[in-house]
C-alpha cells in the first residue's frame, strides 16, 4: 500500500470512524478519491491530516471528519442531482459523484474552474459538470436539485439557492450562529421550508455569503 493510500486508510480509521462515520458507501467513496490530487502540490504531504487546507483564496478543503459528517447527514441517494455550492478544486464533488447520480460542481473563482475540471477529468468523475457561476445566486436552470452542498461557513441562507431545492429535497450548510458554526439541514416539503441543527462545525467562510454590517448611529 502506498503512503498516500495509508494515510487514507488512517483518515478513515482515526478521524471518521470515531466520529460516527460508519456507512460503509460512504467510506468507500471518501476512500476512492485521491485527496491529495485537490490541494496544491506543496500541501500534499497534508492532505489527510485533521484540518482544513486553503487551496486558493477564501477557498478550503473542510477538514476530513465535518465533510464526511455532512456528507453523511445528507442522505445522498444513487438517483440525486446535486448542486455543489463553492466546489473550489473540486474534491466535494468527486466524493459525492460517487454517490450521487450527477453533481454541478458550481465555482465564481475562474482559476478554481478550471483546475476543478482538469482535476476531476484526470480522476474519472464524468458525472461531475464544473460551472462556473455566482455562489449566491445559484444554478437554477439545471434545478431544481434533490441536494445543494454548501462548502464553507455563510451568514445566512439566500432565498434564491432555497428556491432551487426540488419538493422533498434537503440543504446542508454550516450557518454562523454568532461566531459558532452550526451544521444545518433545510428541508422543502410541498413548499414549506424546515430547518434543523445537526451538530457545531466551525469550518472556514465563503465570502459570498457573508452579512454585510449595518452601520449603526
Amino acid at each position: 500500500m502506498s503512503d498516500t493510500a495509508n494515510a487514507r486508510q488512517h483518515m478513515i480509521d482515526g478521524q471518521l470512524r470515531p466520529n460516527e462515520v460508519n456507512n460503509e458507501i460512504i467510506i468507500g467513496a471518501i476512500a476512492s478519491v485521491c485527496r491529495e490530487k485537490f490541494v496544491p502540490k506543496n500541501l500534499s504531504g497534508v492532505a489527510y491530516n485533521d484540518c482544513d487546507i486553503q487551496v486558493a483564496s477564501g477557498r478550503s478543503l473542510m477538514k476530513p471528519m465535518t465533510f464526511a459528517r455532512l456528507v453523511d447527514a445528507a442522505n445522498v441517494k444513487d438517483t440525486d442531482l446535486i448542486l455543489d455550492v463553492g466546489c473550489a478544486t473540486g474534491y466535494s464533488s468527486a466524493v459525492l459523484g460517487r454517490l450521487a447520480e450527477a453533481v454541478v460542481a458550481l465555482e465564481e473563482d475562474v482559476k478554481l474552474v478550471e483546475t476543478a475540471t482538469d482535476v476531476l477529468s484526470v480522476e474519472s468523475c464524468d458525472n461531475v459538470a464544473v460551472v462556473a457561476g455566482s455562489l449566491v445566486d445559484g444554478l437554477a436552470a439545471q434545478g431544481p436539485y434533490d441536494l445543494i452542498f454548501i462548502n464553507g461557513m455563510i451568514d445566512q441562507l439566500p432565498e434564491g439557492l432555497v428556491d432551487q431545492i426540488a419538493d422533498g429535497g434537503r440543504l446542508i450548510c454550516v450557518l454562523n450562529d454568532n461566531g459558532v458554526g452550526k451544521a444545518t439541514y433545510v428541508t422543502c416539503e410541498n413548499g414549506v421550508v424546515g430547518k434543523r441543527v445537526l451538530f457545531d462545525a466551525n469550518i472556514p467562510s465563503l465570502d459570498a455569503f457573508t452579512r454585510e454590517e449595518k452601520f449603526v448611529f
